[in-house]
């Protein structure tokens, strides 16, 4: 379990100040100009040593991303875009970053900003997030006013502007070259790789999309060292993460823990136990929408990281941790899900466009057991033909939860199925 002394985000639940003044209370901006000090080059270093993989849910090594952008800026000028769309059904981590903790992501934004020989930020918030954008932009006034962004940030004669961008309620748009898109004022779809947005980004610059979480944990692993980072937690898995727990449980929350805390205690601890006590649970989506559900037995052992689940057929995603208990209808709840990438598909890849939308109407059959047995490898196997098939990952995320739901309660599929055809007949009788 997780000390106190080693949590990042000390004011997650908003009980303190969430003004500059309680920010420097609690350590933000203290000695960031020494940080920016040690150089480009030696901070990108510290990051690949501290092993930061990316909280939006790739999980790729966050030193490693930022090493990618060009050492030299030549006629097109660098940015960094931090990611607060946050549209993952069951996600709700960065959003309380944005209200409660903002200075840890601006001042996280300037030495990623400055690392990158990047002189300007642009966070995309998703649109339904008005007040936490509100929230955000205040800090940012503050920060502006104390001299610790702007011509000459925190005295180190860098000029860092940070700017925020309010989407429109796109799932898409939190897919990294789809939110390029509409940061430019297009239309939110996602563009083929390569290029990568570190040699063709936002307007056709040098660009590197990090996530609200990635990059507002930068601070504090450069100014406590990238040594304290990679003890805590696993190999190759390390340092703290912000959990979400929802669905059946006691008491739902968010809560920073160590990387690769076994799911049981997560739940048992910070989750209040599964409503109805631990036998009562049927399975858990442990890494947001998007990724497959893990039954009972996978939940007793498992521990909560990339690779761990990786192994399980399953992903950490964005750590939003789902339980469902007995009560719950897995099917009715993975038709909810289907429908819920159906419309956000952009529609621009033909197997995502058509294939969400059979897999929905698939699926609300399945739901009501109107459907033939061999209808369940029929679904799959439209599953399989959608998943990486596609520009984004989109198209994955539409497939993985029908994929677990078949993997994991085929038996329950097929009951469904034969209950409703008996009931047919009788009533044909």
């Amino acid at each position: 379990m997780l000390k106190d002394i080693d949590r990042i985000f000390t004011n997650i639940y908003g009980l303190n100040d969430c003004t500059l003044a309680g920010a420097l209370s609690r350590g933000d901006w203290d000695g960031t100009k020494s940080i920016l000090e040690r150089g480009n080059d030696t901070i990108i270093d510290e990051m690949k040593v501290s092993g930061l993989r990316g909280r939006g849910g790739a999980g790729f090594s966050t030193g490693m991303k930022w090493s990618f952008m060009p050492k030299v800026v030549g006629d097109r000028p660098h940015y960094l875009v931090i990611n607060a769309d946050e549209g993952e059904p069951g996600t709700c981590k960065d959003r309380d970053i944005l209200r409660n903790d903002p200075h840890k992501l601006i001042e996280g934004a300037l030495i990623a900003g400055f690392t990158m020989r990047a002189h300007a930020a642009y966070c995309y918030v998703r649109g339904e997030f008005f007040r936490e954008a509100e929230a955000l932009q205040r800090a940012v006034d503050e920060a502006y006013a104390a001299g610790l962004i702007g011509k000459n940030a925190c005295g180190s004669g860098w000029k860092f502007d940070f700017h925020i961008h309010m989407g429109a309620g796109a799932y898409i748009c939190g897919e990294e070259s789809a939110l390029i898109q509409s940061l430019e004022g297009k239309k939110g779809q996602p563009r083929l790789k390569p290029p990568f947005p570190a040699n063709v980004g936002a307007w056709g610059c040098p660009t590197t999309v990090n996530n609200v979480e990635s990059i507002a944990v930068v601070p504090a692993i450069l100014r406590r060292g990238p040594g304290w980072f990679s003890d805590l937690g696993k190999p190759n898995n390390t340092g703290t993460k912000l959990f979400n727990i929802s669905g059946h449980v006691n008491t739902p929350c968010t809560v920073e823990e160590e990387m690769g805390i076994p799911l049981k205690e997560l739940i048992e601890k910070h989750g209040g136990g599964v409503r109805g006590g631990w036998d009562n649970l049927l399975a858990v989506i442990p890494g947001g929408a998007s990724v497959p559900m893990l039954k009972k037995e996978v939940c007793e052992t498992i521990t909560m990281d990339f690779d761990a689940l990786s192994a399980v057929k399953s992903g950490l995603g964005t750590a939003a941790v789902m339980v469902m208990d007995k009560s719950t209808d897995v099917i009715a709840a993975i038709t909810r899900l289907s429908k819920f990438y159906r419309h956000e598909s952009c529609g621009q890849c033909t197997p995502c466009r058509e294939g969400t939308g059979w897999m929905w109407r698939m699926m609300e059959r399945m739901k009501i057991g109107n459907a033939t047995i061999d209808e369940i490898d029929l679904l799959e196997e439209v599953s399989r033909q959608i998943e990486g098939h596609t520009i984004c990952a989109l198209g994955d995320a539409a497939a993985w939860p029908v994929q677990g739901l078949i993997k994991n309660f085929r038996p329950l599929m097929e009951e469904r199925i034969t209950q409703y055809q008996a009931a047919q007949a009788n009533a044909a009788e």
